[in-house]
């Protein structure tokens, strides 16, 4: 994403800004970090304490931003029949989206050797612990699910504990947020097994493999091709 590229979060979060502040502005009054405040403008991925602390700071509220966005994403089809003054939109509320499944997460050591630091998470595909609301935005991406962050090497991007959408649909582009598959998984096995994962910044594609980065500890690494299954985009976090 280039430096003047924002998130759609951030967008739409915009629209609450209180008068009369800059966004810095905002973020400062809200007590939010300039660390997380820059990378939720890029990459879209804030905490649900970072959105009350801005929401709240603006007189606002979580449900009031949620409402305001799923109607934001609605289909346009949606839009045109409303406009053209259809009398069962009164009548009829929009159609129930599928729940995103949560699949079972745990973690997996470190990648390759112990004492490499590069923090693996596994995932049971065949193993799901619940179903939880899916976000408008992955309305049509019916191959996306959600995980739960185990570990620490994505903090302060990733609170351990917060649970993550993830599309194999979406396009992925460098600086996003990825979950690399490994080749040496068993994903396709149908009592579950594990399947190996490196949740990590995408930092750039190579002619040998991808580049990525953790943040806790802060290390780079380089994945060669042959052991790669799959590169899968984490949308964002769930609220």
């Amino acid at each position: 994403m280039s430096t003047g590229e924002t998130s759609q979060i951030y967008a739409d979060l915009m629209r609450f800004k209180p008068e009369g502040v800059t966004p810095n502005g905002w973020a400062m009054k809200a007590g939010v970090s300039r660390t997380v405040w820059a990378d939720m403008r890029r990459h879209g991925n804030p905490s649900r304490r970072t959105l009350e602390k801005l929401l709240t700071a603006a007189g606002s509220s979580l449900a009031e931003f949620e409402a305001l966005r799923i109607g934001v994403t609605a289909p346009a089809a949606e839009a045109v029949r409303l406009s053209l003054g259809d009398s069962r939109g009164a009548a009829w509320g929009a159609a129930q989206l599928p729940p995103l499944s949560l699949v079972a997460t745990t973690i997996g050591g470190e990648w390759r050797n112990v004492g490499s630091r590069i923090e693996l998470t596994e995932l049971r595909m065949g193993e799901l612990v619940d179903r939880i609301s899916r976000p408008a935005s992955l309305a049509n991406d019916l191959g996306a699910y959600a995980v739960t962050v185990v570990g620490d090497s994505m903090w302060p991007r990733f609170r351990p504990g917060r649970r993550l959408a993830v599309s194999p649909k979406a396009p992925v582009a460098i600086g996003d947020d990825v979950l690399v598959k490994l080749r040496d998984s068993a994903g396709n096995d149908p009592r579950g097994a594990a399947v190996s994962t490196l949740i990590k910044e995408l930092v750039r594609r190579t002619a040998a493999g991808v580049e990525l980065k953790q943040f806790n500890p802060e290390l780079t690494f380089e994945v060669p091709s042959a052991e790669i299954d799959v590169i899968e985009k984490v949308v964002g976090e769930l609220i």
